[in-house]
């Protein structure tokens, strides 16, 4: 209770969310145990009440996919239908992400957030009651589908760009990569409690406690505290979506580090979908080895993560960023083309922990550079590559019945590993008037 307390007192002594904490002059009983540099932001009370509801909930979502993806195969019988289910999906997204990054610069960040993560929350148990009553038809599942889409259209740039308002700038890289790792290890977590589930409770029992989960996240947004938000003029959605689109434009390292979130995703980020082809036609392992595949691709983003956040505020970042895009793209190389289950599952440990380093990396310099007024704008085009995934699928596939599974993914990954080698021959610098971070 004593450490909440004066966790309260540090956030209260700061003039503004990225303000340096003052200076402990307390009474030397007032003891703070020390914590790893990749745990620091959770000393930050309106982070840690963030961290703690999105790990929650975004364990909730996970199970929920499992589910959701089990009652409809449950409903038609038809793998067509699960590519309907998640295009309904995505498509809002795709549609909705940019005018979410405008709503996000125009009004408080967590008001939004406690506004979509409320309606996730009300679709999430308007399903559980129809599965429930047995009144649940397909068409009915597909609308709460696209109500989910156009919600977390909105709530992923407030998200992503409230994590600068809960931190000083010097720790916000470990912000930011601690976030990424929590993202990962709810992805292991969630669908292992969602087949427990299923098997347990039944496809509703799971809707309702993803429901109810949401109010762990809603909870720690009610008790957040800011100070008051300085007013601006607001034009029209499209005007401000066009001047957001124009600053990226105005700054060269801004779209640069843009173009470095989305392009990877079409080159690297197949390789997941990929693996279920090279278990079963190119390593012969079956389900067991896909298993051990993708838990060791998670472990490698897991300690990725928590490496980038161990490091904090150290110069060289861009350096670091450039170092993990050329590690991804050799990485994912020596997978294609590897011919064993084990040195397989030791590249893609590699391909988790580069591809981490650069993200986490990407993403902060992309929130340290750009001003606080189109930070929102300028997140939202990198949840873009939510569609650009598929599209890169879609490649992977057409290839893979061309010319082969693993000749297609050492093309790709040759291409992304070429970008990462003329990106690294650039030297970027921080834009504007901040200063780089190495």
């Amino acid at each position: 209770m004593a450490h909440e307390v004066q966790a309260v007192a540090e956030d209260a002594g700061t003039s503004h969310p990225g303000a340096e904490p003052r200076s402990s002059t307390g009474p030397p009983h007032r003891f703070r145990p020390s914590l790893p540099l990749a745990l620091v932001p959770l000393r930050h009370r309106n982070y840690r009440l963030l961290w703690t509801g999105t790990m929650i909930s975004q364990s909730g979502d996970w199970m929920d996919q499992i589910a959701l993806n089990w009652l409809v195969y449950q409903l038609t019988g038809s793998a067509f239908s699960l590519g309907v289910l998640n295009l309904c999906r995505l498509t809002p997204v795709l549609m909705f992400t940019l005018v979410g990054g405008v709503i996000a610069d125009r009004v408080e960040r967590r008001k939004l957030l406690f506004t979509t993560q409320s309606v996730a929350m009300v679709l999430a148990l308007i399903l559980a009651v129809l599965v429930s009553t047995g009144h649940v038809q397909f068409w009915m599942v597909l609308l709460v589908a696209v109500g989910r889409g156009v919600a977390l259209s909105f709530n992923l740039p407030a998200r992503q760009s409230l994590i600068s308002d809960l931190v000083p700038r010097e720790i916000l890289s470990s912000a930011i990569a601690l976030n990424q790792a929590t993202n990962n290890l709810t992805r292991v977590i969630g669908p292992a409690i969602g087949g427990v589930l299923i098997a347990t409770v039944g496809v509703a029992g799971a809707f309702y406690i993803n429901g109810f989960s949401f109010l762990a996240v809603l909870g720690g947004l009610a008790m957040m505290r800011f100070p008051p938000r300085l007013a601006r003029v607001k034009a029209g959605i499209l005007p401000e979506l066009m001047s957001g689109l124009r600053y990226m434009r105005g700054e060269p390292n801004i779209r640069t580090l843009v173009l470095l979130t989305l392009v990877p995703m079409i080159l690297g980020m197949p390789y997941m979908t990929m693996l279920t082809v090279f278990a079963s036609d190119v390593l012969s392992v079956g389900g067991s080895g896909l298993g051990l595949l993708t838990a060791c691709s998670g472990i490698g983003a897991v300690c990725g993560a928590l490496f980038i956040g161990s490091r904090g505020a150290k110069r060289g970042r861009r350096r670091v960023m450039r170092i993990g895009l050329i590690g991804f793209g050799a990485a994912l190389l020596a997978f294609a083309l590897s011919p064993s289950l084990w040195l397989s599952a030791g590249t893609l440990m590699a391909v988790g922990f580069s591809q981490q380093v650069y993200m986490a990396q990407n993403n902060a310099l992309i929130q340290e550079d750009v001003d606080p007024e189109f930070r929102g704008r300028v997140l939202s085009t990198l949840f873009l590559n939510r569609g650009l995934v598929p599209l890169g699928t879609v490649i992977a596939g057409f290839g893979t019945d061309l010319i082969g599974a693993q000749t297609t993914l050492a093309l790709m990954a040759a291409l992304m590993l070429v970008l990462a080698l003329v990106v690294n021959g650039r030297k970027l610098t921080g834009s504007g008037s901040r200063p780089a971070a190495g």
